[in-house]
């Protein structure tokens, strides 16, 4: 989450391998993005012309296949790239050192349903969003879990780096929550019963069910309660950060993502991956971002109506 959460963590069209760990040695491919004409200079970049991408490899928000960047946030950003005449040169990580990587300028950029908080707004500049989520818990189809109460006296497991971590912990009576390097290692100790609830990224979560329901998982939406768990209770904007130097480059996405939402990119591209739902592109009923990164009289993208027309 990546939020949040998220997120983080799957494969090229089927979830890697069910248990297959993102964790492991830095995998730094480049390849040419099949680049539309460029009018214009590309921006700057921590590499002239081209763009270095942060990832964990979770499905359906980002993996490599094929040399080619995938998945519903890779394939956007992979389309974005070539309308700048950028080449992507991808490093993937853990969620984690994703965060200190796009901080320190060793990468342009990281995405992956990641969610904005304040918190992420100090260290590195954040995209308008290219879609919304808010907060599910993965639990055994035998049980219902859905308030800040059931999670009581049970064991959860999330991601570290995820922004809810401190508010889980804060839960009165919660048995134990479990940080994990990877959604894999989450999933994988849920489905063996070591783990009673996961709190993951809902797009990845459902990408993963669709490919594996002998699992025998469901997620329910969290009942808010944002008086007392304001970040779980929020419904996110999944944004792209991007290093703080990297301005131009902040400016030149913000504007393809604009056109995104103005052609149905981005619903397009969700739904190519089972997330077509017209709840993901309605955005949260205020927009905390204004007085925080964006201006009084900002407005968060709403994908039009004729986006889901049959």
């Amino acid at each position: 989450m990546n939020a949040s959460w998220t997120e983080r963590k799957q494969g090229a069209g089927t979830l890697r391998t069910a248990w297959r760990s993102t964790l492991g040695a830095l995998a730094v491919m480049t390849v040419a993005a099949t680049a539309l004409p460029a009018t214009a200079a590309p921006p700057k970049t921590i590499e002239p012309g081209k763009l270095t991408v942060g990832i964990n490899g979770d499905m359906p928000m980002t993996s490599w296949k094929d040399g080619k960047l995938i998945g519903t946030d890779g394939a956007l950003l992979a389309q974005i790239a070539a309308n700048l005449g950028l080449e992507i040169k991808l490093q993937q990580m853990e969620w984690s050192a994703l965060i200190q990587a796009t901080k320190q300028g060793k990468v342009d950029i990281m995405l992956g349903s990641m969610g904005w908080t304040k918190e992420r707004t100090t260290i590195m500049l954040l995209t308008d969003p290219i879609y919304y989520f808010g907060t599910f818990l993965l639990q055994k189809k035998e049980t219902n879990y859905a308030t800040f109460a059931d999670i009581s006296g049970h064991k959860i497991g999330t991601v570290t780096g995820f922004t809810l971590v401190p508010e889980l912990k804060s839960i009165p009576g919660v048995a134990e929550v479990k940080l994990y390097d990877t959604s894999d290692g989450v999933m994988r100790d849920l489905t063996a019963g070591r783990l009673d609830i996961a709190v993951l990224d809902p797009g990845l979560v459902e990408y993963a069910l669709l490919q594996h329901p002998e699992w025998g998982l469901h997620q329910v939406a969290l009942v808010p309660q944002a008086d007392k768990y304001p970040i779980m209770s929020t419904k996110y904007y999944s944004i792209m950060g991007i290093w703080m130097e990297d301005k131009e480059l902040y400016e030149a996405i913000n504007k393809e993502i604009g056109k995104a939402w103005a052609d149905c990119s981005n619903v397009k591209t969700m739904a190519a991956y089972g997330l077509g739902n017209p709840s993901w592109f309605e955005p949260p009923q205020k927009d905390y971002r204004i007085g925080v990164d964006r201006p009084e009289g900002w407005q968060a993208p709403k994908a039009a109506a004729t986006c889901f027309a049959k």
